[in-house]
């Protein structure tokens, strides 16, 4: 093989290197050091003169943040709460959403293609080596979705060599589960409906994700269920970009404001007094 084109084929999968890295919430030097470069508060002041706080919310989760095909547009307490976040951030900006996964949320903020991010991301030490968050906005845990007629009946119940955990690619889902049962054998797939066609069609045990989540898609899948509650507290923040003070500050008031303000309560019961085994009243951190 010709070194030209060796060498391009080094780059490419060093190049890839670096963006799984980032989707693990682990940031290269290079990023880090581009970022101490980059002017302080540039996102808070950018969201001030043009009115717009552009968002990375999920389409593919329901309750949390979800497309309505029928009316084009995402819906879910995430995306409430960027609504009520970016009025109280600047009274005269407007949400702008973008959909993003697991998988691409962190390297799309490090890219400057959105200022905050709002899709039911846990507060991780690893995450915080690379993004700045919010204090907690929603008080979430790690769970197991299995199907109707599955005997298991807690994460304790995978802990065997024949068994078979499902999680999504991006998230740190699969790895906090691998605690609780070691023996059990793991795949991380690449969205949430691949991982839950991959459940119901008998190729996994179970599916491993925040309980907020796996309560939106038994709601609409009645032939599995949450089990064994909360194995995990992780709970979600809102991600910004480092050397953004001002914009963290802003956001740690809006939260505080929304909170106090009786908006919260609204939301949660909006968005969780009809589902199954889950308490809207618990929700908040």
């Amino acid at each position: 093989m010709p070194s030209k084109m060796k060498k391009r084929i080094l780059g490419l999968a060093l190049g890839s290197l670096m963006i799984g890295g980032l989707t693990l919430g682990l940031a290269s030097p290079t990023v880090q050091a581009k970022s101490k470069e980059e002017p302080k508060n540039q996102t808070y002041y950018q969201i001030k003169k043009t009115h717009k706080m552009q968002w990375g919310v999920k389409g593919d989760t329901k309750l949390m943040g979800l497309m309505d095909i029928k009316t084009g547009k995402l819906q879910g307490f995430d995306i409430d709460m960027a609504k009520e976040i970016t009025k109280r951030v600047d009274p005269k900006a407007k949400p702008v959403f973008t959909q993003i996964t697991s998988g691409t949320r962190i390297p799309m903020l490090l890219n400057g293609n959105i200022d905050a991010i709002i899709a039911t991301m846990s507060i991780t030490p690893e995450r915080e080596e690379v993004v700045d968050f919010s204090k907690p906005y929603f008080k979430a845990g790690q769970a197991i979705l299995v199907k109707k007629d599955s005997k298991i009946k807690s994460i304790k119940d995978l802990n065997h060599s024949n068994m078979k955990i499902l999680a999504v690619q991006g998230s740190n889902s699969l790895q906090n589960a691998k605690k609780y049962a070691p023996k059990a054998k793991g795949s991380a797939l690449q969205d949430y409906a691949t991982a839950l066609t991959a459940l119901q069609s008998g190729q996994g045990d179970a599916l491993t994700t925040d309980s907020s989540i796996l309560y939106g898609m038994a709601v609409d899948n009645k032939d599995t269920k949450v089990v064994g509650g909360n194995f995990t507290d992780d709970p979600y923040g809102v991600a910004m970009a480092k050397n953004d003070p001002k914009l963290r500050h802003a956001i740690n008031h809006a939260i505080d404001d929304i909170k106090a303000d009786g908006t919260y309560d609204r939301l949660a019961k909006k968005w969780f007094s009809d589902v199954p085994g889950m308490s809207w009243k618990e929700v908040a951190e």
